[in-house]
């Protein structure tokens, strides 16, 4: 999981308040939708969004629905059950029809008696064939396997897409609450400074102060009016990015407004009840965070991916069959022809007649027989042109030029890489699981620490503010009392909305919804 920090440009003192917003905080572990413009799953038609201000389960559930990352992932997984049923179409019989007209002209060679003939020939031919692929090796069965694996770690990434959003989209909304939260108090400290420069210019026409502390107090309100400004210019870079992760009218982020949650304060919580416990966390995000069950998916698939490597070795049996007729133009049909029966006497040796013979009865021969060349009709000769084929193949691999030993080799190797992968996986998620403690617990003594210092220069800023209205302070060590305290309240403001962070990411892992 890569992390990104959101870096705000730290300005010049006294506006050191705002360089300490993207230091620590917004520093999301899962960033990885890299922009996400958004799209409607599924063709579905887009949800309207919500007329009033958005809580961040409503902000989640919207970017889910309308995000182009997850789409994405959402036809990846397509495409993978796409090859799928195209592994399992590979058991099937194979079968296909064919038919030829062909004109030939001159001297040809009749197709069906071999005879060459000077004339003007059109054939037909006709075929259906088929083939099943008997044994393979187990290559067909095991590519199907390899199919499913990869199928599922394309779902179960949808759910990772789903997630690294959840989280980006959690860490816009509290930049935007922490934008907010700045100005308030920017706008506190600038009615504080607008209040005492008209104590100063009264005083100044008194004659009871230095026209230099009138000065000095202007200065500093101009230095407020600086703060405020940068300050409404990162709220609004901050709307502009949670408006365009919900894939809304970037016109609409001036009008964007999000419901402020009531957060407790932090140094009353406890970090053994209230963070959860990073060991205990990554035991339950190990079974239940997406990429986990994708990385395990791909390591099987690597080892299915071997069997069908090394299905090469083995022989490869098909069976094929097919029929097939035609016809010519130029054959004909001989048809036999018998004549008129012939009448033939009989000579009988008869000693009574003259001559001694005579001639009764007549007998009638066989008819003379003839042959006559027919034209031969078109379905006659499908009929009887007609052939059929069935056939055994029988391959038996012996040399191949190595190709099947260097791929199991390398399909060896992928095992190997996919493994150590996933076990980077595990290994970055428990990281993450455990700087996210590590910075909630930080930030929760950073705020204990810095609301210490608030207090403490807050009485100090109020006794440098008194003895500056009166004459006795320079406005040099007045302003530096001022920014003393608004560093410390940022950094209180800050180190709080951090806290909050890390401690909905340490929940995210255990299964929780993120809201606030």
């Amino acid at each position: 999981m890569k992390r990104v920090t959101i870096r705000i440009p730290r300005p010049a003192r006294p506006l050191a308040l705002l360089g300490l917003l993207g230091a620590n905080l917004l520093a999301a572990p899962l960033a990885q939708a890299q922009n996400p413009a958004p799209a409607v799953l599924g063709g579905a038609v887009p949800a309207p969004a919500p007329t009033g201000p958005w809580t961040l389960r409503a902000a989640i559930d919207y970017a889910l629905t309308h995000n182009l990352g997850v789409r994405q992932s959402e036809l990846t997984a397509q495409q993978q059950e796409a090859t799928l049923r195209l592994n399992r179409a590979a058991l099937l019989p194979t079968l296909g029809l064919n038919g030829t007209q062909g004109f030939n002209f001159g001297t040809n060679r009749d197709p069906f008696t071999n005879q060459f003939q000077q004339l003007n020939v059109r054939s037909n031919n006709f075929s259906a064939s088929g083939q099943v692929t008997l044994f393979s090796g187990f290559q067909l069965r095991n590519t199907i396997k390899v199919g499913q694996l990869d199928a599922q770690a394309s779902r179960v990434d949808i759910d990772k897409a789903r997630n690294d959003l959840s989280l980006n989209v959690a860490s816009s909304f509290l930049q935007l609450l922490l934008a907010q939260e700045l100005i308030r108090a920017s706008e506190a400290r600038m009615a504080t400074v607008q209040a005492q420069v008209s104590r100063s210019e009264k005083l100044l026409k008194a004659g009871a102060v230095a026209e230099g502390n009138v000065l000095d107090s202007r200065a500093q309100l101009a230095g407020e009016e600086r703060t405020l400004v940068t300050a409404q210019n990162q709220l609004a870079l901050a709307q502009l990015a949670l408006v365009q992760q919900l894939n809304l009218d970037p016109a609409a982020a001036g009008r964007f407004e999000v419901v402020v949650p009531t957060l407790p304060d932090p140094s009353t919580l406890s970090t053994t009840a209230d963070v959860p416990d990073p060991t205990a966390t990554f035991e339950i995000a190990r079974q239940q965070q997406p990429e986990i069950k994708a990385a395990d998916l791909r390591v099987a698939s690597a080892r299915r991916n071997l069997e069908v490597v090394r299905g090469g070795y083995y022989p490869r049996l098909t069976l094929a069959g097919g029929i097939s007729t035609g016809f010519s133009s130029v054959r004909n049909q001989s048809v036999r022809v018998n004549g008129n029966p012939i009448p033939v006497p009989v000579l009988q040796i008869n000693p009574a007649v003259p001559g001694g013979y005579s001639a009764s009865p007549y007998v009638l021969l066989s008819p003379q027989t003839s042959f006559e060349a027919l034209p031969y009709r078109f379905l006659d000769q499908l009929a009887d042109n007609r052939g059929e084929f069935l056939q055994f193949s029988l391959n038996v691999p012996i040399l191949n030029g190595l190709q099947t030993r260097v791929g199991v080799q390398r399909a060896q190797v992928n095992i190997q890489q996919v493994e150590l992968r996933a076990e980077q996986t595990r290994l970055q998620l428990r990281q993450t699981i455990q700087q996210s403690y590590a910075d909630a617990v930080a930030a929760q003594r950073r705020y204990a620490a810095s609301a210490r210092q608030v207090e403490a220069l807050t009485l100090s800023f109020r006794n440098a503010e008194i003895r500056f209205n009166n004459g006795l302070l320079n406005g040099t060590d007045f302003n530096i009392a001022r920014n003393n305290l608004t560093a410390a309240e940022s950094d209180m403001i800050q180190a709080k909305y951090e806290f909050f962070f890390r401690s909905k990411v340490l929940d995210f892992y255990q299964g929780k919804p993120l809201s606030l």
